[in-house]
């Protein structure tokens, strides 16, 4: 069997040591891991072609700002022949693993962990780099019907596409396999807020390399910054459920998968400059006031109807997270409102009012890969898809970069939880609704400029 590539797999653990905290459920929560439920860690796949290669690295972290990536680029330079550019780092954005980057009192950032951690993932790159084999690639796609839902507005899309590559050796054996599916990494809170885990991406690799002996698999977070799998699967007795439908799903795309002829593998980044809309004074001065009232008087009169209007996606269940407790919670929600405010009046009158970001494009033979450090909007993803002629595309998100949410116009008119407080714990100002489709603009630029004259 001839190949057209030649491939390299390795993984290095990112398990936190004690102490770190885990991210994303709740404000000064203090929630640092009890327990292992399952070990984190830095996956990557090297991609050799025509004497160019790429390099992709899925992280079990919850966010990874640029600094990170930037981090995990300079440090793999160091050691191997890889452009900086032909690396990509995704997240997982499992909700119990730490954070390597800002989320405004949802998981303090520890320094020494996150620094060791980009060594890691860098460790996992060079590794691959070092084992790259004669290998061909194919890739391959499904349909995961019935299993999510948009959570932002009832009947509301979702992107039901998973994709996957899959790298045999020249006898034909399965050893890598990277996958891309798109919904939020929650389902198995119920089994222990207090656990380290990679919740479904990571169940999704176990069954497939459980099930491809060899193997090593990478799981890549797609588009869901409105998806979850729908509420029954939260069920501490369902919560496996949907784990193994994506990863059955995958292994269907795996075993269908067509062999990529096209040789050739190509990389390139684009910065895209995203608008956005700076805040009021008014309503900063609005939040602050509110959050200095309730600690210095412990009201919680009406405290569902200012600051905690949109603290997180259902806010009328925020007290569960502080074992029922509503003078606890609209304490966490005061602080938030003084902490956020402070940061923004620091400089509200003179930062930009515009974000810049990285996209990225990845081809290997006929096959893409794009990127965008958001947790985008379904509505945005599906129009890449639609725009973009190649059918395999695989859209990465929480990648190279921390924007936090970029909603669609639909839910920037509502000032949603994606719209108006996400800027807030990423210490940002709003996205517009023109944001959203100057980054499709971008990441289709991005494309456009990995393709081969």
């Amino acid at each position: 069997m001839s190949a057209a590539f030649r491939i390299g797999v390795a993984r290095a653990r990112l398990s936190p040591p004690w102490g770190v905290e885990l991210a994303g459920w709740g404000y000064y929560l203090g929630r640092t891991w009890q327990r292992v439920r399952d070990h984190t860690a830095a996956t990557a796949l090297v991609i050799e072609g025509d004497g160019s290669a790429v390099a992709l690295v899925a992280v079990d972290l919850m966010y990874a700002d640029a600094a990170f990536t930037h981090a995990v680029r300079a440090e793999v330079a160091r050691h191997v022949a890889l452009a900086p550019e032909a690396i990509c780092v995704g997240c997982s954005h499992s909700h119990n693993t730490p954070t390597a980057a800002l989320i405004r009192g949802a998981g303090e950032i520890d320094r020494a962990y996150v620094a060791w951690a980009a060594r890691q993932a860098a460790t996992a790159v060079i590794e691959a780099w070092h084992l790259r084999q004669p290998a061909t690639l194919s890739v391959g796609k499904e349909e995961v019907v019935g299993w999510t839902f948009n959570r932002t507005r009832a009947g509301g899309p979702v992107d039901t596409r998973l994709s996957v590559w899959r790298a045999n050796d020249l006898a034909g054996r399965p050893f890598a396999a990277a996958v891309n599916f798109q919904a939020h990494p929650v389902v198995q809170m119920a089994l222990g807020t207090a656990d380290l885990s990679r919740d479904y991406p990571g169940q999704v690799t176990d069954v497939l390399e459980s099930a491809l002996p060899g193997l090593t698999a990478l799981y890549f977070q797609g588009s869901c910054g409105d998806v979850n799998f729908s509420p029954q699967w939260t069920d501490p007795a369902l919560c496996h459920e949907p784990g193994r439908a994506v990863a059955a799903a995958a292994l269907q795309a795996l075993a269908g998968a067509r062999r990529v002829e096209r040789p050739g593998v190509e990389a390139g980044v684009k910065s895209v400059v995203l608008p956005t809309r700076r805040w009021d004074r008014a309503e900063v001065l609005r939040d602050r006031e509110e959050g200095e009232h309730r600690l210095r008087t412990g009201d919680t009169i009406g405290w569902l109807d200012g600051l905690a209007r949109v603290i997180v996606n259902y806010p009328a269940r925020l007290p569960e997270r502080y074992g029922g407790d509503v003078s606890k919670a609209v304490k966490a929600v005061a602080r938030f409102g003084v902490e956020w405010s402070d940061a923004m009046l620091a400089d509200l009158d003179t930062r930009p009012e515009t974000v810049t970001t990285e996209v990225q494009a990845i081809r290997a033979g006929d096959a893409w890969l794009v990127t965008n450090g958001s947790e985008l909007f379904t509505t945005l993803a599906l129009d890449v898809r639609r725009a973009w002629p190649q059918d395999d595309l695989m859209i990465v998100g929480y990648a190279n970069d921390s924007l936090g949410y970029v909603p669609d116009a639909h839910d920037v008119e509502r000032r949603s939880y994606a719209a108006h407080q996400s800027p807030k714990f990423t210490n940002q100002f709003p996205f517009t609704a023109e944001s959203g489709p100057a980054l499709v603009r971008g990441m289709l630029d991005a494309l456009e400029g990995a393709t081969p004259s």
